[in-house]
C-alpha cells in the first residue's frame, strides 16, 4: 500500500508540472524553450532556498525527474562544493552533481538515434 501511496504521490506532482508547463505554452507567448528554462532556474532558485528538497523528499521521481529536479540537483551540488572548496565551488559543484543525469540522457538519445529511423514531418 505504501509503494501504491509513492507512486500517486509523484504522479500527482509530476502531472501538476506537466500541466503548468502546458498551460504556460497554451495561454502565453512563451516559447518552450523559454518555459523549460524557466523551469530549471525555479528548481534552482527553489533549491537554493531550501524550498525544492522537501517537495522532493514527499514526491519522490514525481519532483526530481522534471526540470525542476535538475535545477535542485544544480543548485545542491554548488552548495556542497562550495562548502568543500570554497569559490571554485560555485563554477565546479553544478557539473558534478548534474554529470550523471546528462551522461545518461545523452548515452540514451545516442542509442535511441541509432536503433530507430527518423521520418520526414513534410510527408
Amino acid at each position: 500500500m505504501e509503494t501504491l501511496l509513492q507512486y500517486g504521490k509523484a504522479f500527482l506532482v509530476g502531472g501538476l508540472l506537466c500541466l503548468i508547463g502546458q498551460l504556460l505554452i497554451d495561454r502565453t507567448r512563451l516559447t518552450p524553450a523559454r518555459i523549460l528554462t524557466g523551469y530549471v532556474v525555479a528548481g534552482v532558485i527553489l533549491g537554493a532556498l531550501g524550498l525544492y528538497q522537501p517537495l522532493a523528499d514527499w514526491a519522490g521521481a514525481g519532483a526530481t525527474v522534471p526540470l525542476t529536479g535538475f535545477g535542485n540537483a544544480l543548485a545542491k551540488g554548488v552548495k556542497k562544493a562550495v562548502a568543500e572548496q570554497g569559490l571554485l565551488g560555485a563554477f565546479t559543484g553544478g557539473f558534478t552533481a548534474a554529470s550523471g543525469g546528462t551522461a545518461a540522457a545523452v548515452f540514451f538519445g545516442l542509442l535511441a538515434a541509432l536503433l530507430f529511423k527518423p521520418k520526414d514531418k513534410n510527408k
